[in-house]
């Protein structure tokens, strides 16, 4: 068994794993403690090993080959099934820890939860390393069961959804607003189911969905909007909707953090939108891992502080 594996020092694959984020030597050294001699010296054993470059020097950076692509899931998630498994042995130490955590986020739950949530972690465990991967699904199933990842944060527009495999930490519930610049020149009577349909629209399809909730919603009327921009990002949307005369219907929380300045405005959505719900998705394969478990206490603890701060803010009367 694993005979691929008996001539190859394990402890290379940490060098490996660290340079494909990094792209770097020296910062890869830098993470694993070494002096770039070393971490060198190591990715010169591993190639011999391998049989292949694995990285080779682009510009400034160390790319990796086609081998290093298809290496670098299936090397990650080893090492994360296993740093989770070693963790369980006893207690997680998080003044002392030098783990890494990765989060899979939208640019919103990023922008939104992620200061939050590091304000938090940076007094309790100033060594841990929180790595952020761009989400490509709502769950994130894939890259969790592998233990690509450690937790998922995204919505959903089911508060009973529960996807087979998953647990989910509940975060906070959300409507839509209809988000404007605030010189729009057809909008100063307000909004009406009719002046909206009159207007194009900026759409936000972060998991490349085919179309979006408001959309299915306004087919349940027999309606359909005019849609201008499909973005894959919803912090673009604020900056194209002040500069144009093109809507965006998107969470009222999000909104509440764009309109800041006296360039946008939003209006209540003149017709019945979906609820979306903010969760953190995990794997129940790693959450009796230490460091796990006290990751996720964290995330409960920020998504109970940003719940009970925002409750009172969603009651306010819109622009």
């Amino acid at each position: 068994m694993h005979s691929s594996l008996r001539n190859l020092d394990l402890n290379l694959l940490l060098v490996f794993d660290a340079i494909y984020r990094h792209r770097s030597v020296v910062a890869a050294a830098d993470e694993l403690a070494m002096s770039p001699s070393a971490c060198s010296h190591a990715l010169t054993r591993l190639r011999q090993a391998l049989a292949d470059e694995l990285f080779v020097r682009y510009g400034s950076a160390m790319q990796p080959t086609v081998q290093a692509e298809r290496m670098a899931d299936d090397v990650s998630a080893a090492l994360s099934l296993l740093g989770t498994r070693l963790s369980q042995r006893g207690h997680f130490e998080p003044a002392r820890s030098d783990e890494t955590f990765i989060l899979a986020v939208t640019d919103f739950t990023a922008f939104s939860l992620l200061p939050l949530l590091l304000r938090r972690l940076e007094g309790l465990a100033p060594h841990i390393r929180v790595r952020v991967v761009y989400s490509t699904q709502q769950d994130a199933l894939e890259e969790l069961a592998a233990g690509r990842v450690h937790f998922s944060l995204g919505f959903t527009h089911d508060a009973q959804a529960r996807v087979e495999e998953l647990e989910a930490i509940d975060c906070y519930a959300d409507d839509y607003v209809v988000l404007a610049s605030a010189s729009h020149p057809r909008l100063n009577d307000g909004l009406s189911l009719a002046g909206y349909l009159a207007e194009r629209h900026v759409v936000v399809l972060p998991w490349k969905d085919s179309t979006s909730i408001i959309d299915q919603a306004l087919s349940a009327h027999a309606v359909r909007r005019d849609v201008a921009v499909e973005l894959p990002s919803m912090m673009a949307a604020p900056a194209i909707v002040s500069h144009t005369d093109y809507l965006a219907t998107l969470p009222r929380r999000a909104v509440r953090h764009f309109v800041r300045g006296e360039s946008l405005r939003y209006f209540e959505a003149p017709f019945v939108t979906p609820v979306c719900y903010l969760k953190a998705f995990f794997h129940p394969r790693y959450a009796a891992g230490a460091s796990h478990r006290w990751l996720r206490e964290r995330i409960a603890e920020t998504f109970a502080e940003t719940g009970a701060g925002l409750q009172d803010e969603s009651r306010i009367p819109p622009i």
